[in-house]
């Protein structure tokens, strides 16, 4: 062997016969079976081929390959291993110049074939497996790097590659169920066909560029396909953060888009199916969005949101469907879509809350503009086939989806959160039908206005012995968000007000509507904004006694609650003393006489509620003559507290089918004329104490 390759160095243009001697030899040898020949003829051409790196070795080089896909092509499992040896011994040589004319299609095919081995010796068919991932990144190692070898990133290689290397993965997934970045698995990488696989699955990844990523990850989509893998989807879950870690960045949004064009694919399939493929894109989002998430923002939500109303439209289909008989698959098949919808859910909100500002309200707009709004047609999702319960159901699924999008939103002023485009419909009538969306749109509004994290503090509704206990964080009002209050304030008092009079409250939605109330007051008041949040305080009190409703006791008594944990709160808040004093002081009688007028009684379990609340004293109620004489002397302009508050009355109001409302605002709608106070009086600055 000395001998030989001094000879081959010395004299490289005899390298070309050497080789095809040695081929010739070899050939026969394979075909006679001589095992022991073959093994001396292949280790001479692997030391020839290690010794001799010189421009006169390519024709040499073809010889070698013929050589040893002839011992792949051998049914013996010793010899299709020796041939992945010299392969692979070869792919790690780098040449000097490229090669225009060799192929490797063979190989692929061939080592493709070897990775899907079923020896019956499992210990052999485990190193015939190995020798084909191993001759799979050889080959991608040959040729990835070589720009006149593209072929490699051809559909019919990659179809042939990413399968084998999958196949060869699953085996890992049953033991490993990581979270994070896949950290490369530990073990004897030479030995374990699964980690191997994974290993050349990221180096292949790591090496694509963004034209044939589309032709790298579509064949992961068509093997989970195939084998069925989206139900359960750990497998599935597991290849997408290999794919998403060893990418690179910059094409995350490419596979992100590769998976919404697959989850259109298969929109019939099983609920399973859509929310498998829908957690896989909630992972690959979740990782992208800390890099590059790219031109696809809109698209993603368009999909999500399309995908949405389908499963409600299927769900609303089911229900109909099954309305005759009773289906035990059918209640079934509807979790199942709830399964669909909470991922969709997820996901929008998972993406919403990684964007920048300025595209999360783009995103706020987009989603508000789905929302189906009675009496309007700017929504553009089709409900024509979903009926009233499907239309609720995506209602309700919608504004989930906003609040988790608006979580987190911190808005220098109100109005780049709260737009006119944005504020109208989700103010509307018809989304306070029920009392979920009511709560919805109340945490919506929440996450919204809440621009300081006080939220935390005031939840529950209770009254608070000393409010500076709270360390409550504000900043004064600023002009802009002054004049958005002048031109919505009445919007706002409006919501609070009628979603206080609804029959269907729960203590969910009270305990919202006062922390809306002291948002406001946090976030909003100057002096004008007090006396109208005055004002509805007392119009809640007054329509609790009044009860033109006719409302439970319960609710009446839990307004009452809440318009006395409302007033506690402001009065310390803006630190008038006389105001202070009168607030404690009806607090006080109402703890001796009347305690389910306080928050802390009527939402206990078993509160004992009064029979009417026509015999009460004047001093268990907030009195506007005492607040106005207290708020006058500090110096406040109380005439606008003389006039009762009476929401405003909309062009939807006359539309919707809320009849109560248009009752309400006729009855009282000729006192507006004579009410609107001077306003141009002297504003005193904000008492900005706790």
């Amino acid at each position: 062997m000395e001998k030989l390759t001094f000879y081959a160095v010395s004299a490289p243009e005899k390298l070309d016969r050497i080789g095809t001697y040695l081929a010739d030899k070899l050939t026969r040898d394979v075909v006679r079976h001589r095992t022991g020949n073959v093994l001396i003829a292949m280790e001479a051409l692997d030391q020839l081929l290690m010794a001799c790196h010189s421009q006169s070795i390519k024709p040499f080089v073809e010889s070698f390959l013929h050589m040893v896909a002839k011992l792949l092509e051998s049914g013996e499992p010793e010899l299709q291993m020796l041939g992945t040896n010299s392969f692979v011994k070869f792919a790690n040589i780098e040449e000097d110049t490229p090669s225009y004319h060799r192929r490797y299609d063979f190989f692929v095919s061939r080592f493709s074939s070897m990775c899907h081995s079923c020896y019956d010796d499992p210990e052999v068919q485990r190193e015939i497996r190995v020798a084909g991932i191993r001759g799979i990144q050889g080959v991608v190692r040959k040729t990835v790097n070589d720009e006149l070898q593209a072929t490699i990133w051809e559909p019919q290689h990659m179809d042939k590659i990413v399968p084998s290397l999958l196949f060869n993965m699953q085996k890992l997934e049953d033991v490993d169920s990581r979270i994070g970045p896949p950290s490369s698995p530990d073990g004897d990488k030479e030995e374990n066909p699964a980690v191997l696989a994974e290993n050349c699955f990221r180096e292949l990844l790591g090496r694509a560029t963004y034209g044939n990523m589309s032709n790298a990850v579509r064949p992961v989509f068509e093997h989970l396909d195939h084998h069925h893998l989206w139900d359960p989807n750990e497998f599935a879950v597991h290849c997408f953060k290999v794919i998403m870690y060893s990418i690179q960045a910059q094409y995350s949004h490419h596979v992100i888009q590769e998976t919404l064009a697959h989850l259109d694919v298969r929109k019939k399939d099983s609920p399973r199916v859509r929310a498998g493929i829908i957690q896989v894109l909630l992972e690959a989002v979740a990782i992208a969005a800390k890099g590059s998430i790219g031109p696809t923002v809109l698209e993603v939500f368009n999909t999500l949101l399309k995908h949405l109303r389908l499963s409600v439209e299927f769900e609303a289909g089911e229900r109909r469907g099954s309305m005759g008989s009773v289906n035990v698959s059918t209640s079934t098949k509807d979790n199942d879509e709830r399964i669909v919808q909470n991922a969709i859910i997820q996901t929008i909100g998972f993406f919403g809350s990684n964007l920048p500002d300025y595209q999360r309200s783009e995103i706020m707009m987009f989603i508000m503009g789905k929302v189906p709004v009675f009496g309007t047609t700017t929504h553009t999702l089709d409900t024509s086939q979903l009926g009233d319960l499907g239309t609720r159901r995506i209602q309700i699924m919608l504004l989930r989806s906003l609040l988790m999008v608006t979580s987190g939103y911190k808005a220098k002023t109100i109005v780049t959160a709260l737009p006119a485009p944005f504020l109208d419909p989700i103010l509307s009538p018809s989304l306070m039908e029920d009392y979920e969306l009511r709560q919805l749109v109340l945490e919506i509004m929440h996450n919204l206005t809440d621009r300081h994290d006080n939220r935390a503090k005031l939840r529950g509704i209770r009254i608070i012995p000393d409010v500076a206990d709270l360390k409550i964080k504000r900043e004064k009002i600023s002009k802009q968000d002054a004049s958005f209050m002048k031109k919505n304030g009445q919007q706002l008092y409006r919501h609070i007000y009628l979603g206080c009079k609804e029959d269907d409250n729960v203590q969910k939605n009270f305990e919202l509507l006062y922390t809306s109330l002291a948002l406001i007051t946090i976030e909003l008041a100057n002096e004008e904004v007090v006396i109208d949040l005055i004002r509805v305080a007392i119009a809640l009190q007054d329509n609790a006694i009044i009860n033109e409703d006719n409302l439970p006791m319960f609710h009446r008594c839990a307004m009452m609650a809440l318009v006395a944990a409302y007033l506690n709160f402001l009065s310390q808040m803006i630190a008038v003393p006389a105001f202070c004093q009168h607030v404690s002081k009806v607090i006080e009688i109402r703890t001796m006489e009347a305690p389910y007028f306080l928050p802390e009684h009527i939402f206990r379990d078993k509160c004992m509620l009064p029979k009417s609340l026509e015999k009460h004293e004047k001093n268990l109620y907030f009195l506007t003559n005492k607040i106005a004489e207290s708020l006058g002397g500090s110096g406040y302009n109380v005439e606008k507290l003389t006039v009762p508050y009476v929401p405003q009355v909309t062009d939807e109001d006359r539309l919707s089918r809320r009849k109560s409302i248009v009752d309400t605002v006729s009855i009282q709608v000729d006192i507006l004329p004579g009410s609107n106070p001077i306003d141009n009086m002297r504003k005193k600055k904000f008492n900005k104490t706790n």
